[in-house]
């Protein structure tokens, strides 16, 4: 393996995080709108789901502790912006899946979503497109 693929390897292991489910609702919002304070959060969330200004306030107050989010203050306003991209959130919760349901392998992974899952001809074009665009990328690294 290249050395700089190692590294690339290695940032992404480091970056992967885990959210829980309140974290999520809370971080798409955040990315959607930030910076934003925590009652626009709660007003957006309000919307689909009844959440006390309290309780999610609580929340992006562990989540700026767990280093998820910071906070600008301006007088008496707190707006809260993403420390961390959607791209690394999901990475730690695709990382958490393969990890629980397929022990790490993605292979395995792969031949269950077709066998058990089914693909349309529109997704298995796709999926078809995206592993020669990848094979066509190795070729040119080495």
């Amino acid at each position: 393996m290249p050395k700089s693929r190692k590294l690339k390897s290695a940032k992404r292991q480091k970056a992967a995080v885990e959210l829980t489910e309140a974290e999520w609702e809370i971080m798409k919002v955040v990315w959607e709108r930030q910076p934003c304070a925590a009652g626009t959060v709660q007003e957006t969330l309000a919307q689909s789901r009844d959440r006390a200004y309290s309780t999610v306030k609580t929340t992006m107050d562990r989540m700026v502790e767990k280093g998820l989010l910071e906070i600008e203050r301006i007088r008496n306003l707190q707006l809260f912006t993403s420390c961390i991209s959607e791209v690394d959130a999901k990475r730690g919760e695709f990382r958490k899946m393969l990890k629980r349901a397929f022990d790490g392998a993605l292979t395995p992974m792969m031949q269950f979503l077709i066998e058990h899952e089914g693909l349309s001809k529109e997704e298995a074009s796709q999926l078809r497109k995206l592993v020669e665009k990848q094979e066509a990328k190795d070729k040119k690294e080495k």
